[in-house]
């Protein structure tokens, strides 16, 4: 029995690991084009398509390191995002500024967009360049958690509002309304001016796209110096490059990419894995298996599938939360929740420990990713499918209690009374008499004959109280 459960559970866990392994991030996409060439030197091409996020940094920074050690003449990152973390937006930056080969980082295809996070990422490249038909802009960070305005009676004179909008360039109207906005916004516009000064580009653009949230098209962008070309493909691209004089570590290099090899670089087993486990929603979704999966084994030990499966799931969910931007209060919500849960089955409650529990599951999962920014959120619709389900299974179990309470008692003193029996001999006060298959001493207060119908009326430690049923 233990060997086929065992079997079971590995079965399990490899079905786990293939579906994992499988599954392929948004950002990934195979090969579009292939230049021939030398092969002694090469142009690295990786595609990042969608948010930025902990499988992207690792991304990017793999790709740079296989750069660095065959010696590429230079990495090209064809970039579609709508925005994405702070965290690892600062980490991909800091990897291309401290990279020892120059990176380009090119808006494409057409209609793609390099909005919030892909601002600063084009900013820190020694290449910027764009597809016709694209934007850039709108690099306002995200708020995340709660927002800490200033308490009443503290809010700064309007003078000094207005002397500190001038300061920064501002109206102000334009002023963010709490300290921690106005921290975010600051510090990302120093950052983005730092990117801009350092490689040329227009710093003051830059800090309008932070605080203003401005967008701009790829040739408003090539007009003021946001970037330094448009190129229709990647050939276009790696033609207008050619000759170009980059700084790289302090020292100035002249690119020569003209007619050299194009190696494209695609995600490894370990970099799909990262960008399933690191979605919100799958961690989400292996936590709650997790949590679970270590309950049923608490009610059934020895089952070791849920245990190991739900041991997994959580250890994943974990590794995953600890990459992603996640409220505390959130993950302690839905701990609370399942404990209540747990609690509505031990405890008579009436279902006021069950309903509690959803309630605080429900908030918990819908404030655990601490962030606004687009594809890092738990899905709505799994969170109120789990409530749902958690729902059914709260109703299930007092339809169940209300069910027990409703049928007669099989056991226990109280079951005794009321129940019939024979007399095994006759007495006119005790005697024994034969109830539920088992030999009883009973008392009586009328005579009782040998053969004779009983009926329990009371219990006495070990002795009936019966009285003689007309035959």
């Amino acid at each position: 029995m233990h060997a086929q459960t065992i079997k079971k559970a590995w079965l399990f866990l490899a079905t786990i690991v293939f579906l994992l392994a499988w599954a392929r991030p948004t950002g990934s996409q195979e090969p579009q084009e292939s230049i021939e060439g030398p092969q002694e030197q090469r142009i690295l091409v990786l595609d990042v398509a969608g948010p930025i996020g902990p499988a992207t940094r690792d991304f990017i920074t793999r790709s740079l390191e296989r750069a660095a050690t065959v010696g590429a003449e230079m990495l090209v990152i064809r970039l579609d995002t709508p925005g994405g973390l702070d965290a690892s937006t600062r980490d991909i930056a800091k990897v291309i500024l401290s990279s020892p080969v120059p990176v380009a980082t090119w808006v494409a295809p057409e209609g793609a967009r390099a909005a919030s996070a892909g601002t600063y990422i084009l900013y820190a490249s020694h290449v910027a360049a764009m597809s016709p038909a694209t934007n850039v802009g709108a690099a306002t960070p995200v708020a995340i958690g709660v927002t800490n305005p200033s308490p009443p009676g503290s809010r700064q004179p309007a003078e000094q509002d207005a002397a500190e909008a001038d300061e920064e360039g501002l109206t102000p109207a334009e002023m963010p309304a709490d300290t921690s906005s106005r921290k975010a916004i600051n510090d990302s516009a120093a950052w983005i001016r730092g990117l801009a000064e350092m490689r040329g580009r227009n710093a003051e653009w830059a800090e309008q796209a932070v605080r203003e949230a401005l967008s701009i098209t790829s040739e408003e962008a090539l007009e003021i110096g946001v970037i330094d070309l448009i190129a229709r493909d990647l050939g276009d691209l790696l033609d207008q490059a050619d000759g170009m004089v980059v700084e790289v570590n302090g020292l100035d290099v002249t690119l020569q990419t003209r007619g050299l090899a194009i190696e494209m670089l695609l995600p490894d087993w370990r970099n799909e894995l990262l960008a399933v486990i690191t979605s919100p929603t799958i961690a989400y979704l292996l936590l709650l298996i997790g949590i679970y999966g270590l309950v049923l084994e608490g009610y059934s030990p020895g089952a070791l599938v849920p245990g190991i499966s739900g041991a997994i799931c959580l250890l994943l969910a974990l590794y995953a939360l600890q990459m992603l931007p996640v409220n505390y209060a959130g993950l302690g919500l839905i701990l609370l929740g399942i404990l209540l849960m747990i609690a509505e089955v031990m405890v008579p409650s009436f279902g006021v420990l069950g309903i509690g529990g959803i309630v605080a599951m429900v908030i918990g999962s819908i404030i655990l990713i601490d962030t606004d920014v687009p594809g890092f959120a738990v899905s709505r619709s799994l969170i109120a499918a789990v409530a749902a389900a958690g729902s059914l299974g709260l109703m299930a179990i007092i339809w169940f209690a209300v069910k027990a309470r409703q049928r007669p008692v099989v056991s226990g003193r109280e079951q005794m009374v009321g129940a019939s029996g024979k007399a095994l001999e006759s007495f006119e006060e005790r005697g024994e008499v034969f109830v539920h298959s088992e030999r009883w001493t009973a008392v009586s207060g009328a005579p009782v004959r040998e053969g004779q119908r009983v009926e329990v009326t009371g219990v006495e430690g070990l002795t009936l109280d019966v009285k003689p049923l007309e035959d």
